[in-house]
């Protein structure tokens, strides 16, 4: 059988969900602050996914803004129950200090393209959900972590259970908390199966950082008591810490049709002597074997292989594929990209003439409306341009390319003016500034520009390098030239994104985006936008 090399879903893919319907195989992922929703891909061989679909893409399923940084949707769980597919998520809505907010909705639909329903409600009382589907029952049961504010410095109490009643689209009868963790801690991301006359109930715990985990344990009755796995945990990095993949944890499982099992799980892939995740977590999976005592193990494991055979066989070129967007009315925004919080993206971009114009809105780094457009940064290094046409009236007026993590972590290269309407060239930051949220303003003197004509802006990431470089095309010279300092682009990483240990969840980014701070709704116009993979050798994803 073909090896694959680790992540199956490279970049910001965290906290996944697989499910297999016949020969399909998806995963659901989890996407914070970013809208559309949830991120669906798609396999027929556990070695090639596609991004098929974002479910929630309406104001009444999901509207984050006020969400702050890494809120939003959390840890989706994706099932089909014979006849459609039921899509459970949080949209988080504050999650530090003494509370979490954390309102829970099921969406269902026939096919996994949509249309997905409304949503129901279901409950607040934690978050990570799952709904587990009973075959030899026919119940269908709720499961998440719940919350208890006054177990401080540990507010994860344990994983409840309760009746779904799908009729009548809401919980019914008694609900119990069946399962309190172990040792390893901050228990979460509950999934229930059925197998041998075993309920499983596989969960996280240790938190999102290099202690994360997946705990396995069992019972004879769906109400417990469970029993936790004789070798827990099933899968960790905790005791590896030279281990290519590290932070590993939030497990789910599926079977192929021949009778394998395979488990899915989040993973980190650390770089620089900081130990930092650029690309967020990722998704990777993981060969499973049912033992003869009738526990799951995890093949070479508990910790996680590089390498693991698969059905199918990857195609690796296209990882290393150049993307260069060009935008038209009747395709629409390409799905690579994402915005950030609002429902009402008509009121922060359109395409038209063949180009990306931006609305300018709040300030980048605003929690409400901010006209931001980006996809994933899914390399250690990769070359990003654009060419933009904007004519700022003033400095308070901006648009540009940025490298984007969260509002404390960003760099972003600006199209804009001098207090006298002159226009520049200026270079912002909130580079580690947490919790201010400060601009280091200027990093760099800005670059006087004529006050007419396009100009290229482009950055190039080297590992943890980043440096900014353009040129100005009306002059008939599109070559390029750098501006500003060699950056540090590490601090565009979960353990810089402004929040202690287990807060920061996403990964970076890399867009265009305009702000116009007078209220004028003064637009920028983009060309084209062009991401280009760079093979490089912080580059750990090397065939």
């Amino acid at each position: 059988m073909p090896q694959l090399l680790n992540p199956i879903l490279p970049g910001f893919n965290a906290d996944p969900s697989i499910l297999r319907v016949g020969e399909d195989y998806y995963i659901a992922t989890s996407t914070f602050e970013w809208f559309p929703g949830v991120q669906i891909h798609h396999s027929t061989d556990l070695a090639n996914w596609t991004l098929i679909t974002r479910p929630l893409t309406r104001k009444s399923q999901l509207d984050m803004r006020g969400n702050p940084d890494s809120c939003g949707v959390w840890a989706p769980c994706l099932t089909h129950d014979g006849e459609k597919f039921y899509l459970v998520y949080t949209d988080v809505k504050r999650k530090d200090g003494s509370f979490k907010d954390t309102p829970n909705y099921i969406v269902t639909a026939e096919k996994i393209e949509g249309p997905w329903s409304e949503p129901y409600y279901v409950n607040s009382s934690g978050f990570d959900p799952s709904l587990f589907h009973d075959e030899e029952t026919g119940k269908k049961w709720f499961v998440n972590m719940i919350q208890d504010h006054r177990r401080r410095p540990r507010a994860f109490a344990g994983i409840r259970l309760q009746e779904w009643d799908a009729k009548e689209g809401k919980l019914v009868g008694p609900m119990k908390t069946i399962f309190k963790g172990t040792e390893l801690d901050l228990v979460e991301g509950p999934h229930l199966y059925r197998r041998n006359g075993w309920y499983y109930l596989l969960t996280a715990e240790g938190g999102t950082g290099y202690d994360h985990a997946v705990t396995l344990a069992r019972s004879r009755d769906i109400w417990g008591p469970y029993e936790v796995h004789p070798q827990n945990p099933v899968l960790s990095s905790v005791n590896a810490p030279l281990a290519a993949l590290q932070r590993a944890g939030h497990g789910d499982i599926v079977d192929t049709p021949d009778g394998k099992t395979y488990m899915v799980h989040l993973t980190g892939r650390p770089v620089t002597q900081a130990r930092r995740c650029v690309l967020g977590r990722e998704t990777a999976i993981q060969e499973a074997y049912w033992g003869e005592d009738d526990w799951l193990y995890v093949k070479n494991g508990p910790v996680p292989s590089l390498r693991v055979e698969v059905p199918g066989t990857r195609d690796e070129e296209v990882y290393w594929e150049e993307k260069r967007y060009t935008f038209d009315t009747s395709r629409g925004l390409d799905i690579d990209f994402q915005w950030l919080r609002t429902p009402e993206p008509e009121r922060i971009f359109k395409i038209e003439d063949h180009k990306l114009q931006l609305v300018g809105r709040e300030a980048i780094g605003s929690w409400f409306e901010q006209a931001l457009v980006a996809r994933r940064q899914t390399h250690f290094s990769y070359d990003a341009e654009t060419v933009i046409d904007f004519s700022p009236t003033d400095e308070r007026e901006f648009a540009g390319l940025t490298a984007y993590y969260c509002r404390y972590n960003f760099f972003y290269l600006t199209v804009t003016a001098h207090a006298d309407g002159q226009r520049e060239l200026l270079i912002l930051s909130s580079e580690a500034s947490w919790p201010e949220g400060r601009l280091k303003f200027p990093l760099a003197e800005p670059v006087q520009i004529p006050n007419e004509g396009k100009v290229k802006l482009a950055l190039s990431i080297r590992g943890n390098r980043l440096q900014f470089s353009y040129a100005l095309v009306a002059k008939g010279n599109e070559d390029l030239k750098p501006i500003g300092p060699v950056y540090d682009a590490s601090i565009l990483s979960d353990e810089c994104g402004g929040h202690q240990a287990h807060g920061s969840f996403t990964g970076a980014f890399v867009g265009v985006a305009c702000s116009d701070l007078n209220g004028t709704e003064r637009v920028a116009k983009f060309d084209y936008f062009t991401y280009r993979p760079v093979r490089h050798e912080s580059d750990r994803y090397e065939v």
